[in-house]
């Protein structure tokens, strides 16, 4: 053992740390994962930021609309992906699976969901723009079906890891749960 003040105990090399305890791998695994759902809610929530910005500029006329163009309709039920991201940065300090699973089947319908219907809806859009070059709205100059799909892609990306990373961590959970009702 080492102190503060002097050197190494007599008796040892520092090659006696085989046999201390380790934590177990499901508890890193649980503490890995959870960082990277808080860091892509950190990202899914600069996404929301951004497109609730959008529908707010758009519909308080704070701007022309040849600046910053009405949202999409896929755009308002897409303020709703919130809901599932906070609920499960909630599920994330007491190891709630409850709150963690209701956020994974939330998640599917509040945000993938309204990113499928906007890509469907935009399409015609994007189609028109890339075969005849006109564009009718736009967001700061930009063609607006073009930023809303680079939007999409990240936020697509977003949630499919966030869904991912939670279905890793439930498992880790359940886990942690089945030994504990082994003793």
């Amino acid at each position: 053992m080492t102190s503060r003040a002097g050197p190494r105990a007599a008796g040892t090399d520092g090659s006696d740390f085989k046999h201390r305890e380790k934590v177990a791998s499901h508890y890193q695994m649980s503490a890995s994962l959870k960082s990277e759902i808080k860091k892509l809610t950190a990202v899914h929530l600069l996404i929301w930021v951004l497109v609730a910005a959008q529908v707010t500029v758009a519909h308080l006329n704070l701007v022309s609309h040849d600046l910053v163009a009405m949202p999409y309709q896929w755009e308002y039920p897409y303020l709703l992906s919130v809901v599932p991201s906070l609920l499960g940065a909630g599920a994330l300090p007491r190891n709630n699976i409850s709150y963690l699973v209701i956020s994974m089947i939330s998640a599917g319908l509040f945000s993938v969901a309204p990113l499928i219907f906007g890509a469907m809806e935009m399409f015609p859009v994007a189609q028109q723009l890339y075969r005849h070059g006109k564009a009718y709205r736009f967001i700061f100059g930009f063609s607006a079906v073009s930023v809303m799909y680079l939007l999409m892609v990240i936020a697509v990306q977003v949630h499919a890891w966030q869904i991912y990373y939670s279905k890793k961590l439930l498992d880790a959970w359940f886990t942690t749960t089945q030994e504990k009702k082994k003793k």
